[in-house]
């Protein structure tokens, strides 16, 4: 098969979708890989070690018309959409429950769009979120922790505290991974920390683990009202898989909070569970409602791309492997996880939540696979 790899477009966005040993291991299964020039400098990948291990450079329009698969980080932009055709696979983050036209843009074109953010275990686990969502929990903290000084914005709190000076509070609704990770940076950081989750066992865990250094909560209306008001950083960290994100936080409990206080909403990709959150991009990331700072990042991890590149091609390499040797519809019948992951399929939309969001019944897998 032939694989292809362009740069991304999106505003910020210095992630690439694959590394030279992903690329590697491609050609060593006697695929293709072709590679825009430049793709991997902002993750500090040269060119010439991705032609070392067998791939080629080429032109972005080469990319996407000779690929037969295509791989990206970020869900493709108007410019990248007409590229598109028929049965052409698109591999990438698609969270498209919140974006009902690019949907519609996707189906008309008539290609495979699998959705990293929806491959699912029968365990209910997420193997290809999993990576980003380590790094965009433990970014949250810490870029939460940057806009609380003064000088951005911030109430000018350390989140720390120092010896006779209490620490910040950091309030974290769920307790999935992101959320348990940005528990773990925020313990770390010596802050005083709150979670919230609606799933007892999740609570538990987090109990387990952290031994009284987090205050567990479930996670209703009336909880979420009493520690959004104390908050020095709040984090939304909340999934359903594949659809629109629950708004948790409304804007009466935003207008509650404390002048300089700070919210980072991890989920904003998935149209956020915060009332007020809109979002932003890493050259522009905040913005002040009511005197509160608002984080919006939709790719928070793209902040550390380096990083991210690795650990997303960590995850996504085996599934591209087994797509590119089975073929897409071999691949997605041998593998539910896989299917799971199957947003769009040939001018019809697959994944349930994402034909919720547009309005109208999903077509079951097998019926697309006919």
């Amino acid at each position: 098969m032939i694989v292809g790899v362009p740069r991304e477009i999106k505003p910020g966005e210095q992630r690439v979708a694959l590394t030279p040993a992903g690329a590697r291991a491609l050609v060593e299964a006697a695929h293709r890989v072709l590679v825009e020039r430049g793709a991997g400098a902002g993750s500090g990948i040269r060119d010439d070690e991705y032609t070392a291990v067998g791939a080629e450079l080429v032109a972005v329009d080469d990319v996407w018309q000779r690929a037969e698969l295509v791989l990206k980080v970020k869900e493709p932009l108007a410019p990248e959409v007409r590229y598109l055709r028929a049965a052409q696979i698109l591999f990438t983050y698609l969270h498209l429950a919140p974006a009902p036209e690019l949907t519609r843009a996707l189906r008309d074109t008539k290609a495979i769009a699998i959705a990293y953010e929806t491959v699912q275990r029968a365990d209910g686990s997420l193997p290809l979120l999993t990576p980003m969502s380590e790094v965009a929990g433990r970014l949250s903290v810490q870029e939460g922790a940057f806009y609380l000084g003064r000088g951005h914005g911030g109430r000018g709190i350390l989140l720390s505290g120092v010896p006779g000076v209490p620490p910040g509070n950091v309030v974290i609704l769920g307790a999935g991974t992101a959320g348990l990770n940005a528990c773990k940076t925020a313990v770390g950081l010596g802050a005083d920390v709150s979670i919230l989750d609606v799933n007892l066992d999740r609570l538990r865990h987090v109990d387990d683990l952290f031994r009284g250094q987090v205050v567990t909560l479930m996670s209703n209306s009336f909880n979420i009202d009493q520690v959004v008001r104390r908050a020095d950083l709040l984090i939304g960290a909340v999934l359903v898989a594949g659809a629109r994100a629950p708004v948790l936080v409304t804007k009466e409990m935003v207008a509650q909070m404390k002048e300089g206080s700070v919210i980072v909403d991890i989920a904003v990709d998935q149209g956020g569970c915060v009332a007020t959150i809109r979002p932003t991009t890493l050259l522009d990331p905040i913005y002040l409602v009511g005197g509160v700072v608002h984080y919006g990042v939709a790719n928070m991890p793209a902040l550390v791309p380096r990083t991210s590149t690795f650990a997303l091609t960590n995850a996504t390499l085996p599934y591209v492997l087994e797509l590119a040797a089975r073929g897409v519809v071999a691949a997605v019948r041998a593998n539910p996880a896989l299917a799971k992951g199957v947003n769009v399929w040939g001018g019809k939309v697959v994944h349930p939540a994402v034909a919720e969001a547009l309005g109208e019944p999903p077509t079951p897998i097998e019926a697309a696979l006919r």
